[in-house]
């Protein structure tokens, strides 16, 4: 009886260390892991649906709006990207120039706004559309650039350049590499 005991003492220290080891080397148990702040950057903080927003300068006066269907803004980086933007810009003298495209990514801090797929400039007042792929713009200094080919047009006025740059202020453009145009000669009226 006595071997007995002693026997199922053994087998019951043994189960218990045998569990004792097995819970320390179970890699779903607690474990300190450290945040990864770089991660973390990337969690959108707000994601909006049918939103609106509208950045003011220094002056108080509005420099751009944007309204999307869809809006995710990432406050660690400032960043807002946003689904088929239409976008408001304002000029020096508050003139609207309206801007368009497929997605876009707004700087909330530099005021730096990127637009992409068919993205589409106008100048409403000038009568002129700009088309690109890739439309960047400055909207503390209000200038508007692409890299990628550009399409000018201000019927019947057509022109295409590799390179575009735009100062909303002075309502001038520049077009650059291989700028190719069709300009068909005025016609009078009798």
């Amino acid at each position: 009886m006595r071997f007995r005991v002693r026997k199922r003492v053994w087998i019951t220290a043994m189960v218990i260390a045998l569990g004792g080891v097995l819970v320390w080397l179970d890699p779903r148990g607690p474990q300190e892991t450290e945040i990864d702040s770089e991660a973390r950057a990337q969690e959108p903080g707000h994601v909006l649906e049918n939103a609106e927003i509208t950045l003011f300068g220094e002056t108080g006066t509005i420099q751009q709006s944007l309204v999307t269907p869809r809006l995710v803004h990432t406050p660690q980086t400032a960043m807002t990207d946003v689904l088929s933007p239409r976008a408001t810009l304002f000029d020096s003298e508050q003139r609207e120039w309206l801007a368009t495209a497929n997605t876009g990514t707004l700087n909330t801090e530099t005021q730096a706004l990127t637009l992409a797929g068919s993205a589409r400039l106008l100048a409403p007042e000038e009568g002129w559309q700009l088309d690109s792929e890739l439309l960047n713009y400055d909207g503390t200094t209000r200038h508007a650039w692409s890299d990628t080919h550009v399409v000018l047009q201000q019927p019947p006025q057509r022109m295409e350049a590799s390179r575009m740059d735009v100062w909303l202020d002075d309502s001038q453009v520049r077009l650059t590499n291989n700028v190719r145009g069709v300009h068909p000669p005025a016609t009078r009226s009798p």
